[in-house]
C-alpha cells in the first residue's frame, strides 16, 4: 500500500475502470471492430445451426449435442493451442487459423445450400469450427495485453466482453431474420465471409517488437507439461478455475436448451429463438455498462455470487416460461449475470499469470470453461429428455445456488499487490564443465544456516517457496535438516534439463522475490550457498 504522500501506480484492476477507456488505443479499436463483425457471423451460425438441428432431429439430447460439439473442441485442444501461443508468433498463427476457419465455414454453407446436411454432418462442421476457435482462443486472449498498456487491461477485457455481447445481441436476431428472408443457408455464408474482417485486421496490425528471451523457444510437449505444472502450483489461478467451473457447468443449461424452450415450450419460430439469444446479448451489454458499479458494490467474489444467483433466477424463469415475455425477461437477466461473472473471472485469470505462461494459463481456463459447458450441456439435455425441460432448468438453478456456498473459500484476484514482471535477480550460475542445453536432469541445492529459534518460521515460509519452485518447472522438491548440526537446512529440487533451469531463472517474478528475500532474512547472506549438479554421462 503506498504511503499517504505517494500516488498509486495505475492498476489493471481499478474497480471503476470503464470499458470505453481501451478505445483510446487505435490498435485495440481496429481489432475490436473486426472481431465484432466476425462474432456476428459466428452467432448467426450458432443460431442457424441450433434451429436447423431442431428441424433435422428435435430430440432434446440431439439438440443439446450442438452445444456439445461447439464446446468439446475447446476442452480437447485449448491446452496445446495455449502452448503454441506461448512459443510461436501469435499474429501469424492467428492469421493462418482464421484462413482455415473461413474455408471450413464456406464448405458448411455449400452443403447446407445443397440440402446435403444431416444431423451428423451438422455436428461434424460445428465440431470443426469449434476446433478452430479452440486453437485461436488462447492466442486471442493473450494478445490483449499487447493492444493496450497494463493499466487499461481491465477496461480492454470488459470492452472485449461488450463486443462479444453486442455481436450476441445482433447476430442471433439477424440470423433469424435472414433465415426467414433468404433461407437457412444464408447465415452460414455470412459466417464464412465475416472472417475476412479479422484476417484484414491482423494483416494491418504490426505489434511492437519485444526483446524476448535469448533462450530457444520451448518444445510443444514440454511446454504443455510446464503449463499443467504451473496451473497446479499457482494457487491464485486454481482458485479462479474452481469458481469458473462451478458457474459455467450450471449456466450451460440455458445455452443448451434455449432452442427447445423457444420451439416447444413457448411454441415460437426461428425469429423468436433469435430474439431470445439477442436478449441475452442485450442484457450482457447492459451489464457491461454497469460493470464498474457492480464491481465497486460487490467486489469480485460478491459479483460472481450475485451473477450466479441471477443465473439461477433466469433458469427458474425459463423453466416456467410459456409466453415470450417471460423468456425475454429470463434472457435479459441471464445476459447481465453472464457478463458480470465472465469479465470478473477473466480478469482474475489474466492478473494471476506472468507473460511467459499466459497463453497456456488462459488455455487451461478455456479448457475448464468449455469442459464445464460441454459436460453441463450433455447432462441437462439428458435430464430434459427424461424429466422434461422445466425439471432440467430447476435442477440447474438449485445446483448453481449450492455452488455459491461450496466454492466461496476460493477467492478471486484483483491484481492488488501482485507484480508478475520478471525480477531477473537470480544470477546465471558459473560452470566449470560443459553443459549442453538438453543435458539433465539438473539437481539444485540451497544450503541455509540459521539460529534454532527461527526454525519454525523458516519452515512455514519455505512452503511458499516450494510452490514457486514447482510452479516454474521444478520437481522432486524437498527440504532436509542436518541431524548433526542444529540450524543447517538443505533445500533440494530437480529440473528436467539445463536449458529448463535457465528458463526457471527468467520466470521468477518481483512478487516471488519478496518471498525469497524473506526466507533469506532467516539466514545470513554469507551462509546461503547454491550449488548445481548435472546428471553425469556414462559411456
Amino acid at each position: 500500500m503506498p504511503l499517504s504522500d505517494e500516488k498509486p501506480d495505475p492498476s489493471p484492476t481499478m474497480p471503476n475502470a470503464s470499458p470505453w477507456i481501451a478505445f483510446r488505443h487505435t490498435t485495440f479499436t481496429v481489432v475490436w471492430i473486426a472481431t465484432v463483425v466476425a462474432n456476428v457471423g459466428t452467432w448467426m451460425y450458432n443460431a442457424a445451426s441450433g434451429w436447423l438441428m431442431t428441424s433435422l432431429d428435435a430430440n432434446p439430447l440431439t439438440v443439446s449435442l450442438v452445444q456439445v460439439a461447439s464446446s468439446l473442441p475447446m476442452f480437447l485442444f485449448a491446452l496445446p493451442a495455449g502452448a503454441l501461443a506461448d512459443t510461436v508468433d501469435k499474429r501469424r498463427f492467428l492469421i493462418g487459423c482464421e484462413i482455415v476457419l473461413t474455408i471450413i465455414a464456406a464448405a458448411s454453407a455449400v452443403l447446407v445450400g445443397l440440402n446435403l446436411v444431416t444431423p451428423s454432418i451438422l455436428l461434424l462442421f460445428t465440431f470443426l469450427l469449434g476446433a478452430g476457435a479452440a486453437f485461436t482462443a488462447p492466442a486471442w486472449q493473450s494478445v490483449v495485453p499487447q493492444l493496450v498498456p497494463r493499466q487499461d487491461l481491465t477496461a480492454a477485457v470488459a470492452g472485449n466482453g461488450v463486443g462479444v455481447n453486442i455481436s450476441r445481441a445482433i447476430g442471433p436476431a439477424l440470423g433469424g431474420a435472414v433465415i426467414g428472408g433468404f433461407g437457412i443457408a444464408a447465415p452460414f455464408w455470412i459466417n464464412a465471409l465475416s472472417n475476412f474482417a479479422v484476417i484484414g485486421a491482423l494483416l494491418w496490425w504490426r505489434p511492437a517488437s519485444s526483446q524476448g528471451s535469448a533462450l530457444p523457444p520451448e518444445r510443444l510437449a514440454g511446454a504443455m507439461v510446464i503449463g499443467f505444472r504451473h496451473a497446479r502450483f499457482n494457487p491464485k489461478l486454481r482458485a479462479t478455475l474452481v469458481r469458473a467451473a462451478a458457474f459455467f457447468f450450471f449456466a450451460s443449461a440455458y445455452w443448451a436448451l434455449l432452442p427447445l424452450v423457444a420451439r416447444n415450450q413457448i411454441a415460437g419460430g426461428p425469429a423468436l429463438y433469435g430474439i431470445l439469444l439477442g436478449a441475452i446479448g442485450v442484457g450482457a451489454v447492459v451489464g457491461a455498462f454497469i460493470l464498474p458499479w457492480m464491481k465497486t458494490t460487490f467486489g469480485p467474489d460478491g459479483l460472481v455470487a450475485a451473477g450466479t444467483a441471477g443465473t439461477a433466477l433466469s433458469l427458474i424463469l425459463l423453466g416456467i416460461a410459456r409466453y415470450p415475455e417471460i423468456g425475454l425477461a429470463a434472457c435479459l437477466i441471464a445476459g447481465i449475470s453472464w457478463i458480470g461473472v465472465l469479465a470478473t473471472v477473466n480478469v482474475s485469470v489474466q492478473v494471476s499469470l506472468p507473460d511467459w505462461v499466459r497463453g497456456r494459463g488462459l488455455a487451461i481456463f478455456v479448457t475448464v470453461f468449455f469442459g464445464a459447458m460441454t459436460a453441463g450441456s450433455a447432462l441437462w439435455g439428458q435430464i430434459a429428455s427424461g424429466l422434461g425441460l422445466p425439471a432440467a432448468h430447476f435442477l440447474a438453478a438449485a445446483g448453481a445456488l449450492a455452488g455459491i456456498a461450496l466454492t466461496w473459500r476460493w477467492k478471486l484476484q484483483t491484481g492488488a499487490g501482485i507484480d508478475l514482471a520478471p525480477s531477473m535477480h537470480w544470477p546465471s550460475p558459473v560452470l566449470a564443465i560443459d553443459a549442453d542445453a538438453d543435458r539433465g536432469p539438473v539437481l539444485i541445492t540451497v544450503e541455509y544456516r540459521l539460529s534454532p529459534e527461527r526454525r519454525e518460521a523458516f519452515l512455514v515460509s519455505i512452503r511458499d517457496l516450494e510452490q514457486q519452485r514447482r510452479r516454474d518447472g521444478a520437481y522432486s522438491w524437498d527440504v532436509f535438516e542436518d541431524a548433526a548440526e542444529s540450524g543447517r537446512f538443505l533445500e533440494t529440487f530437480m529440473v528436467a534439463s539445463w536449458l529448463e533451469h535457465l528458463r526457471q531463472h527468467q520466470r521468477v517474478t518481483n512478487t516471488d522475490r519478496s518471498v525469497q528475500d524473506l526466507i533469506r532474512e532467516f539466514s545470513a547472506a554469507a551462509e546461503t550457498r547454491v550449488t548445481h549438479f548435472i546428471a553425469a554421462k556414462f559411456r
